[in-house]
């Protein structure tokens, strides 16, 4: 299995070889944030790319959210749409090395994009960030795992027994809302920290 390290995504986006960017913000991740009622919860979006989540987060008035990326390059990208303010911060770290606490986490199928060697490590870690009562929310890919990756599938019942002895599964479902390219590829999921 290849490591990915911050040379490989900086190379990436230095090709422009981003096919995971829709340019717009996930349609499953939109739904959910129009419905979340508290806009001071503080929000991670881990592996964040272009970051149009945050811009849409932003538009619905939160007011605390942090970005996080391995690479510099998208991060530059955001930081140029988008003038400074005191709603969000921009943190270029390895995501294991990150050790703020947040309300809620907006997974933008990151999970899919590490080595599967560090899924059972990503799951420890993100119950370790996420504060008491605290929600992991967003989307898996489900389609068979490879070693071509990334993005690396995975499945429901992989899912469930990784992420189940920590958090509690409140949904887990095939998305109705996906961008055609990925439709009956995406899972929507709310998992609450146990």
């Amino acid at each position: 299995m290849k490591i990915l390290t911050h040379k490989y995504w900086e190379e990436r986006y230095e090709k422009g070889d981003t096919g995971w960017d829709m340019g717009i913000p996930s349609p499953p991740l939109k739904a959910y944030l129009d419905q979340v009622e508290d806009k001071n919860k503080a929000l991670l979006i881990p592996g964040a790319g272009h970051g149009y989540e945050l811009e849409y987060a932003l538009s619905l008035g939160f007011t605390n959210i942090t970005v996080l990326d391995y690479a510099e390059a998208p991060l530059q990208a955001i930081r140029n749409r988008l003038p400074e303010n005191e709603r969000f911060r921009l943190v270029q770290s390895d995501f294991f090395d990150h050790h703020d606490t947040y309300d809620l986490i907006l997974e933008q199928t990151f999970f899919c994009a590490l080595s599967p060697t560090l899924r059972n490590d990503y799951v420890r870690h993100m119950h370790r960030v996420l504060k008491s009562g605290g929600k992991l929310v967003g989307l898996l890919f489900q389609f068979p795992l490879t070693e071509s990756g990334p993005p690396f599938g995975g499945s429901i019942a992989e899912y469930w027994e990784r992420f189940e002895p920590l958090f509690s599964i409140q949904t887990l479902e095939t998305c109705y809302n996906s961008i055609p390219p990925r439709q009956g590829n995406e899972l929507f999921f709310i998992f609450n920290k146990k």
